[in-house]
């Protein structure tokens, strides 16, 4: 007999089975039943009558499909011969997935280097994470946390199905040296549960900067008797780059 049973479902859940025939009469077709060995079920039988009983597999102990997907048990009706004479049938309990599990992401920090000419369009990072559950429970996608702003969401995108990072704007290392990116996987279940990753992303240096000159006079004109090192002008240098 194949059984269906929820991961959630909570200890003392019934599960209604039917019971065995037994041909004879008296003593004989007075059955009773067992159950094999299990840390998750047991059975309950009541009686109705002195010819009938409710039989009844109740859930003891909280279930997880990830450890255990599938039980497979044996119940045993013997009847009250002498020698007693048994029948059996095996239940094949499925777990039915639920969301329980929260995607998780192979790192919680990825560091990555980028030089600020990197062009549009440059993939950084591959991100990965997995889930645990199965089905719909497991499909997972990618999005920005929402503490990233949108100023940077022009710089950076994620490909929501395949986890990869890329530029879609040009960097510029003397506006911004570094980026902290908050990242999260988000499965499809009902509720969606998500997993989370910081990307700490240096942007390199690139000459792309010429030094800029300041001329400040400090004595014009210059008297052609004007002793030598005598100070005519401040020149004052700076460059942007690192």
């Amino acid at each position: 007999k194949n059984i269906s049973i929820a991961e959630l479902s909570l200890p003392g859940s019934r599960f209604p089975l039917e019971g065995a025939s037994d041909a004879d009469i008296g003593s004989n077709a007075q059955l009773s039943y067992t159950l094999s060995p299990s840390e998750h079920f047991a059975l309950d039988v009541k009686s109705k009558d002195k010819n009938k009983v409710s039989i009844a597999l109740v859930l003891t102990h909280p279930l997880d499909r990830e450890s255990v997907s599938e039980h497979r048990l044996v119940v045993t009706a013997s009847d009250g011969g002498r020698p007693a004479l048994t029948g059996t049938v095996q239940l094949v309990i499925s777990v039915l997935d639920a969301n329980d599990n929260a995607p998780q992401f192979n790192q919680s920090v990825y560091k990555v280097q980028l030089p600020e000419d990197a062009m549009p369009g440059t993939v950084f990072l591959q991100l990965t994470a997995t889930d645990n559950d199965e089905g719909i429970n497991r499909e997972i996608y990618y999005v920005f946390g929402e503490t990233v702003s949108e100023n940077v969401k022009e710089l950076f995108v994620i490909d929501k199905l395949s986890g990869k990072m890329s530029t879609a704007g040009q960097l510029d290392f003397e506006d911004v040296q570094s980026y902290d990116l908050e990242i999260e996987a988000r499965d499809k279940g009902t509720p969606p549960l998500s997993g989370h990753c910081s990307v700490e992303l240096e942007v390199l240096d690139v000459n792309d900067n010429a030094p800029e000159v300041w001329v400040t006079s400090l004595s014009v004109p210059v008297p052609e008797d004007a002793a030598l090192g005598t100070v005519v002008a401040l020149l004052s240098v700076s460059d942007r780059d690192s």
